[in-house]
Order: C-alpha cells, then structure tokens, then sequence
C-alpha cells in the first residue's frame, strides 16, 4: 500500500505523477482536484498553494513570486529559521475551499511564502537528511531508555535544510525532557523540537492496513477525530469486545461513529430493549432485536431457550395492554401467520429445492467396465 522509498527519497521513483497520484500513501490526505482543467478567472486564485510535506503534514503557503506551480512540483519554503522543502499537492481555487475548511483563512496574512522552486542542491540536501531520520530515531529511541522516560518516540522529520529535526512522541502524563533534548543535541549536533501528539495522530502519520483489508481511514481520508464512545457499539448490537473494536491506534475505531446517527433514527420507534410483557403464562423478556427488520425475540422466565418473535407494533400494543393492569394471555396469540422461518422455509421448497443439484452434471456411462483386479473363476483342484 505505501511506497517503501517514500519516507526515504521522497518521491517514489517508480510512480510516473511524480509523487501526486493519489492512490498511495505518497499522497495521505490528498484532495481531488476536479478544476484541474479549468482556467482560473482571477489571479488570486493561484496566489495561495498547499505544500505537502512527510506523512500528512500539509500546510498553505503564498505564492507571492507568481511561480507557475503545479501538482507534484518540489518547492523550498519559508520556515521559522532556515528553509523547508516539500511537494505541491494543491493549486487553484480549492486551496481556498480547504483553507475555510481548516480554519486557515483568518490567518492568511500570517502565512509564509514560497521561494523558488527547489534546485538540484536542495533536493539533494533534503533527501541526505531525510535517509538519516532512520538511525537517529534508533539512537533517539536508546537514548529515551536510558533516561527511563516514560513516553514513545513515533517519528522523526528533518527540515529540508537540515539543520532541524523535529521529534514525534506519545506520552500519557507529563514528561520534563530537558535532559533529553541535551542529550540529542548534544549526539547530533542539531535544532530538536519535541512535539506531543496523540494516540489517533500518530496512527494517521504512521499508516497501516485495517481490519476491513483497506488502508487506515485516518491516514487516507479522515482529517478531524470526533470521539468514540462504548454506547456507539451498544446501540448497533455489537459485542464489547476490545480486540476487535479497538484500532490500531489502541482506541476505538472511528467507523464505529459511521452508522450510528442511522441506528439512533430507527431506534426511535422501537420499544426499550428492558421492556417485560405480562402474560398469564408468565413473564417475558427480550432477549434479541433486530432494528431494521423491526423485529424482536421475547422468551418465558421458565423457558429461556424458546423465543418468540414478534414484530415491534404488536410489542406496542401488548405493552398498552399491560399498562392499563391487563394481562394477555400468551405471546403465541401474537405471533404472525408468516414469520420469518416461514418465509425461508418457503422460499428453499419452491426455489431451491425444486431445481436438482446435478442438472448440469453429464450423465454417467451406464456400461460399467472391469475391474482388472476383479477375482476370476478358478477350477477347483483335487486334492
């Protein structure tokens, strides 16, 4: 799924859009741009451009120079001390889309500006310092253990300069790493920025593959992380198990959120899953519902192994019933003609088991052949 050079040379020497197909992670969080073809009215529309740098780090530059940038193009950009260098991952009018999406708007004079388009210098600069991320995250991560700080090193990024690196970490409490940063310091003789970032962050810079077989949603699509409760699971029925509900990231699974407002809208109907009917057979409790097929299983106190399924309007009415001190007189008076077994087991006698299983089998050659070890007649000999 993601391109093995990337982290490393920066653009993926195999991929023919120079780095900006969209279809592997040497893209994370890309934007379709559907304007592509289509000629901007105004000249502020190119006066603004997303620069993409490692992993799913963008940010809105100025293009004040007018430079003729497309996608996929290598710029040096201006940064708090030194220069940065990353790749063009949006143009035209959408970059003003996404900066209002983003929050980015308000601040467009505070934005820092593009310089030139990166020479063969920079770019060979910026990928030195890029093929050392590896060993000094290695040296990085002996060095915290050393120290016995409580907290995880997940990445390293070197400005395109090289005279900056700044480090990623995961950490549940409050960590004083100033030692840390002397010691780092100290062993490569560079800029350290320590950043803090959360569990979810460090899942969509990282990527992976999910459970479903497809790339990580938060390092393909998903920009903004709403929380995720344990209730989400509980109202779509899904057991409260937290090796499958949990991600990668260790928290639980943001498509959990995805369907969820769908089954609140259904469950507003439905009667209270801890609802008791009052029979004079005795008690009944639910013991299953089916949301969209509005169905629900209830079963006797002394009978818990036999369900009865009902639909959810007759449950409404059996429990009117019993609030007005009325007892029925059992759930099987209830029960529809054509219930769902019913259904089945009709539809397998008249589709089904109608057609012959062989049909299409070539029909066996009735003449049997024999056997070579087949025991012949031998003449009794006297004795």
């Amino acid at each position: 799924m993601s391109c093995k050079t990337c982290s490393t040379n920066g653009i993926h020497p195999g991929c023919k859009s120079n780095g900006s197909c969209g279809v592997d992670s040497c893209n994370k969080l890309t934007v379709f741009d559907w304007l592509s073809n289509m000629q901007p009215e105004d000249e502020s529309a190119q006066l603004y451009v997303e620069v993409r740098f490692k992993n799913s780090r963008k940010e809105f530059y100025k293009n004040s120079e007018n430079l003729s940038l497309h996608i996929g193009d290598v710029v040096s950009t201006q940064a708090k001390s030194g220069h940065d260098v990353g790749i063009v991952s949006l143009t035209g009018p959408l970059v003003a889309v996404q900066m209002k999406k983003k929050g980015a708007e308000k601040d467009k004079d505070e934005l820092q500006k593009i310089y030139r388009k990166a020479s063969p210098k920079d770019v060979s600069v910026w990928q030195s310092s890029r093929d050392k991320e590896k060993e000094i995250q290695k040296r990085a991560r002996e060095i915290i253990i050393y120290l016995k700080l409580q907290m995880k090193l997940s990445d390293v990024e070197f400005q395109g300069d090289g005279s900056k690196a700044t480090f990623y970490y995961t950490a549940e409490e409050r960590v004083d790493f100033r030692q840390l940063i002397k010691e780092l310091a100290k062993a490569f003789g560079i800029r350290i920025e320590m950043r803090q970032i959360g569990y979810r962050q460090e899942a969509q810079r990282l990527g992976g593959i999910g459970s479903c077989g497809r790339e990580l949603c938060c390092s393909s699509w998903l920009s903004d992380f709403r929380s995720v409760s344990t209730s989400a699971a509980r109202y779509q029925q899904l057991a409260l198990n937290p090796q499958k509900l949990a991600g990668q990231c260790g928290k639980l699974k943001c498509c959990l959120n995805y369907e969820l407002d769908t089954y609140l809208e259904a469950l507003k109907d439905f009667p209270p899953t801890d609802c008791k009917l009052q029979t004079e057979k005795g008690v009944a409790f639910c013991q299953k519902t089916d949301i969209f097929k509005e169905l629900l299983w209830f079963a006797y106190k002394d009978e818990p192994s036999n369900w009865h399924e009902l639909h959810k309007d007759v449950v409404q009415e059996i429990l009117e019933v019993n609030k007005s001190g009325k007892k029925i007189s059992s759930i099987e008076d209830y029960i529809g003609e054509s219930s769902e077994t019913d259904e089945i087991k009709s539809y397998l006698e008249k589709d089904v088991l109608e057609d012959s299983i062989t049909r299409f089998d070539k029909p066996r050659n009735k003449k049997r052949r024999k056997s070579k070890n087949r025991p012949r007649n031998k003449q009794k000999t006297k004795s």
